[in-house]
């Protein structure tokens, strides 16, 4: 009798195992890719050869990012909209900068974290990368509203940067405005968030219980990786309102690229990004579930089936890095003032 209850529980383990290792295989190929598990591998996506991460530049690009001088106001840096202690995002509908300006498309912040997996930058996918999107925001007069050329002068005129750019990129250095906004690009590169769903792809089988892999497998068999997959899920550009109108597309006039393509968003910490969509209308997550499956896929997804994939979402919480606020140089007498005009 022991024997047959043995054999019993092997035979149950083993199926459970080559189940697990299915689904395993099945998000493979439906295209989710997991962040590798080693630094070297992560380094092979995240590097460019011609422009290498160092320590130097990662912390100068960390003030930057934090620094509000380089806002005409003085008071708006990248960590307004992109909170680092916030998923970040702002968690607001749409975005507030100079002036106490509303985006005027009435635009979510999307979260910074995992960018530099994104194939396009944008919710119109204007920017092929995170250099050329680092100018943006920077000098948009409903954002940080500050002209190339007042960034230049303000980060120029402070010693302790000059010095520290020097260290970073030789004596030679011409700090001009896109050597500022890439040194930016070079610190946002490093905040990638890994989480269980990482392991789980990586090979441990644990590492995901049944229910979250319940929530894995409806997310895929609904159709979900359509559009969020690879190493981002998300990140590209996909047509938008494919089967159905979105419920709350007459708030703001965003129409997409020439295209009617968005950039579909980033589902790694979604539970830390709400509100959803391209104008943060929707706050529940379970809703936004249900609302991409009516307007994307032409279904309707249960509120059950919508908890479960929620479930799923859940394991997409990554390990942030540990980031301190920097102490960023004084201002000289030659730095240009603050200007709220």
């Amino acid at each position: 009798m022991k024997l047959v209850t043995s054999l019993t529980v092997c035979i149950l383990s083993a199926s459970s195992i080559f189940a697990s290792s299915a689904l395993m295989e099945k998000a493979k190929s439906n295209g989710l890719t997991a962040i590798p598990s080693t630094k070297v591998e992560l380094m092979k996506l995240i590097d460019d050869k011609k422009d290498p991460i160092t320590k130097e530049k990662e912390e100068l690009g960390k003030k930057l990012y934090f620094d509000p001088r380089l806002s005409k106001s003085g008071i708006i840096s990248c960590n307004t909209c992109h909170n680092l202690g916030l998923g970040g995002a702002d968690g607001i509908s749409a975005a507030i900068g100079h002036g106490w300006t509303e985006n005027p498309h009435h635009l979510n912040s999307p979260t910074v974290y995992n960018s530099v997996f994104f194939k396009a930058q944008f919710w119109d996918g204007r920017s092929p990368h995170l250099a050329d999107q680092a100018q943006g925001p920077v000098q948009a007069g409903p954002e940080m509203a500050a002209p190339a050329s007042l960034v230049e002068q303000r980060i120029n005129s402070i010693p302790e940067y000059v010095s520290e750019f020097k260290t970073a990129y030789g004596k030679d250095v011409k700090i001009d405005f896109a050597k500022i906004t890439s040194t930016i690009a070079t610190f946002e590169k490093t905040l990638v968030t890994p989480s269980k769903f990482d392991d789980y792809l990586n090979g441990n089988e644990k590492a995901l219980n049944d229910e979250e892999k319940k929530g894995l497998t409806l997310f895929i068999d609904k159709g979900c990786t359509t559009c969020h997959t690879g190493i981002a899920l998300g990140g590209t550009m996909q047509p938008f309102e494919v089967a159905s109108k979105y419920r709350f597309a007459s708030v703001g006039d965003f129409k997409g690229d020439k295209n009617g393509k968005v950039k579909t968003p980033t589902l790694r910490n979604i539970t830390e990004t709400a509100p959803y969509f391209h104008n943060g209308q929707i706050w529940a997550l379970n809703d936004a579930v249900k609302e991409m499956g009516s307007v994307q896929l032409g279904i309707q997804i249960s509120d059950s089936d919508a908890n479960q994939i929620v479930t799923f979402l859940k394991t997409l919480k990554g390990v942030k890095p540990t980031i301190s606020y920097p102490q960023l140089p004084e201002s000289s007498i030659d730095t240009a003032q603050p200007d709220n005009k």
